[in-house]
């Protein structure tokens, strides 16, 4: 199995930047996509980005593009996010997670909060 671990969360104003990072270790074999996700307070768990994790290409949900930015580190295995011009509905626990080839999210981290207050 793989872990993930998340960090780099916490509370910020609207406007603000926060970088969250993701380290994976353990068996990554399988892994093609390392992804994040995020669940607001009384909502269900929702896509935010991917990147390809051999090639870098990415992909990001409507509600981020422009602001937030996927990318890795293969040789840290790592992968991170970084959210610019927070908007306080982007308060959410963040997840990391590694997907297969077939668009399957597997493994996931712990989370880590994330608050942007108005």
């Amino acid at each position: 199995q793989v872990r993930l671990l998340e960090s780099g969360g916490g509370l910020v104003q609207a406007g603000d930047s926060l970088r969250l990072s993701c380290a994976a270790s353990g068996r990554t074999v399988s892994s093609y996509y390392m992804g994040w996700f995020r669940q607001a307070p009384g909502k269900g768990r929702v896509f935010v980005a991917r990147v390809n994790w051999i090639v870098g290409s990415t992909n990001y949900a409507d509600s981020v593009k422009g602001r937030f930015t996927i990318s890795r580190d293969n040789a840290k295995n790592m992968v991170y996010l970084q959210m610019n011009s927070l908007k306080p509905e982007d308060t959410a626990v963040y997840y990391c997670a590694t997907g297969d080839s077939t668009g399957a999210y597997k493994d996931w981290g712990q989370g880590t909060q994330v608050t942007v207050s108005s």
